[in-house]
């Protein structure tokens, strides 16, 4: 298609020619980058380069064609398109800037460029000008179809409908064959605080109450109060209505309003076949957030921990359609006695990273993540349980989740 955008102008023949030239260029290309890939790598900048800017000449020439639009707004709207892609706020800005001054100096000169050429020439030009100033890269190839042993920072539970939802763990006890118990009692996200244990975490130093939570979350309730910066709540009401509130998954309120819904948290859990339903006999943990009029989902995290070396880390499975989007963090001490929950580290497992299980051999393909980070803070203040969950888009904080943590009322008999 690109090679046919781009001949275009030229009439049948141009495009008869420009589509067999841009196939047997692109093919090529592709060819030679995949030989030269090695394992656990992306594909080389120049090739990702070229595929993007054939990917937006057929745009570039509807534009042209239907609209009549010149370099200057079809190298301004494409510069946008390859930001907005980039996801990182300094790349959407940058986006349009590169593209409005690549289209002025196409406009500039006295042969015309065609709108399907100024699109490819400015989606190549944002390329090679957005590595230049943003080196770190915000997501990379972790590794491919590796053996699950291999990345024990990712738990690789994955959803096989296209919804997640509260029944999760339920069905995913249906596929293990384990013993499912709903809503269970007294039980935590982590079975002892002793698991963690490192240089940067003494449990013995953690406040009983901190503990508890930890260890005996059932016995708490929470409420919510999110505060979300302003320049982000556009985008994330266009994925929550497009794609959060769909899956069932990461469906974080949006004010305060919504929280007074109320919030039912509860713990569902899987225990491996032939064992007792207690809770030293637990293989899953899955803490379930929702609504409390309608069960609505707002979180359905698989809970984990694991121990690397001299440390204990705390990871948090994320179950997506055919993927899963894991939150691997390292604990820390509080002076106060709370206890951190941190991504933000030096460390080589805390991270983000989004895996895909392959069904027949259970190999995984994992990213990571780099531009999101999130820091988790459990303290007391004044008696009083509180957590503040903040979250980071490439260093920029955009999100901090405020807890009330209370003691559940007994029932009365």
């Amino acid at each position: 298609m690109a090679g046919v955008a781009l001949g275009a102008h030229r009439g049948r023949r141009g495009v008869g020619l420009g589509g067999l030239t841009g196939a047997v260029t692109l093919a090529a290309s592709e060819a030679v980058a995949r030989a030269r890939q090695r394992p656990g790598e992306l594909p080389a900048l120049w090739q990702r380069t070229a595929t993007s800017a054939a990917l937006v000449a057929p745009a570039g020439w509807a534009a042209g064609r239907l609209a009549g639009a010149g370099p200057v707004a079809v190298g301004a709207a494409t510069g946008g398109v390859g930001g907005l892609l980039g996801l990182r706020p300094q790349k959407v800005l940058l986006g349009p800037l590169v593209g409005a001054a690549v289209g002025t100096a196409l406009a500039a000169r006295a042969r015309p460029v065609p709108p399907a050429a100024a699109a490819s020439i400015t989606m190549a030009a944002y390329r090679c000008v957005s590595p230049l100033l943003f080196r770190d890269p915000q997501v990379s190839l972790l590794a491919e179809r590796v053996p699950a042993q291999r990345l024990p920072f990712v738990v690789p539970r994955q959803a096989r409908s296209r919804r997640v939802g509260t029944g999760y763990v339920r069905e995913l006890a249906e596929e293990l064959g384990g013993h499912y118990v709903a809503d269970a009692a007294d039980v935590g996200i982590v079975a002892s605080l002793d698991d963690l244990a490192g240089p940067d975490l003494d449990p013995a130093g953690v406040d009983p109450l901190v503990r508890e939570f930890y260890e005996h979350t059932t016995r708490f309730t929470l409420d919510i109060v999110p505060r979300w910066r302003l320049w982000v709540r556009p985008g994330y009401l266009l994925y929550r209505t497009a794609l959060a509130r769909p899956l069932g998954q990461a469906n974080v309120p949006m004010n305060q309003r919504e929280t007074q819904r109320g919030i039912r948290s509860r713990i569902d859990t899987i225990s491996p076949p032939g064992t007792p339903p207690d809770t030293e006999a637990v293989a899953v943990r899955g803490w379930i957030r929702s609504f409390a009029d309608t069960d609505e989902p707002i979180y359905v995290g698989i809970y984990t921990t694991y121990r690397h070396r001299d440390r204990g880390y705390v990871s948090v499975g994320f179950p997506l359609p055919q993927a899963s989007f894991t939150a691997t963090l390292l604990p820390r001490s509080r002076a106060d006695g709370g206890l951190t929950l941190t991504s933000r580290s030096d460390q080589e497992h805390p991270g983000h990273y989004l895996a895909y299980r392959d069904p027949t051999d259970g190999s995984l393909t994992a990213l990571a993540v780099h531009g999101f980070a999130e820091e988790l803070d459990v303290h007391r203040d004044e008696g009083e349980l509180r957590a503040e969950h903040s979250f980071f888009l490439f260093g920029i904080p955009f999100l901090v989740l405020h807890y009330r943590i209370t003691r559940k009322q007994p029932t009365p008999r």
